[in-house]
């Protein structure tokens, strides 16, 4: 997909930090999500396996696409050397959601380790934007062909 036809998508700009700090971009010329950062006034500590904690991004977005959504995932340097995670794994956007972008932190490092201090426009997450099917349902009394794999659930395919 070249920019002549990628998707537009409505950003509004609630804190005007952003301005200085940086707007959400991508980061190299083929990396998959933007950067969100950390609208805060003061540094945020996170102790380790404290509550998650909300953090507003500083933007809306407006997808206005059925097929489209935007997933908020961790920082992947960040996750990994500092252990800051997304606190519900992953943020689902909607399409028809307009309101603040916030993402959910959590401290997932092992108790009485450092904690971790997130500074006012620190980059600590990124979000991405995917193609979302919408199927249709049909509701049957059997399935219309069979599977080698059938109902076998967990382990059923091998460890």
């Amino acid at each position: 997909m070249n920019d002549r036809t990628a998707p537009r998508i409505e950003v509004r700009v609630l804190d005007r930090r952003l301005e200085a700090w940086g707007l959400p971009r991508y980061e190299s010329p083929m990396a998959a999500g933007v950067d969100l950062r950390a609208c805060i006034d003061a540094p945020l500590t996170l102790p380790a396996q404290a509550p998650a904690v909300l953090v507003p991004s500083g933007i809306a977005i407006h997808l206005a696409d059925p097929h489209l959504a935007a997933i908020v995932v961790p920082r992947s340097g960040l996750g990994h050397k500092k252990g800051l995670v997304m606190g519900n794994l992953q943020g689902v956007i909607d399409a028809d959601y307009t309101g603040p972008i916030m993402i959910s932190v959590w401290n997932r490092s092992a108790p009485d380790t450092e904690p971790i201090v997130i500074a006012p426009g620190e980059r600590i997450a990124q979000m991405l934007f995917v193609p979302i099917v919408r199927p249709t349902f049909a509701v049957v009394e059997d399935f219309s062909a069979a599977s080698t794999r059938g109902a076998g659930g967990f382990g059923s395919t091998g460890s």
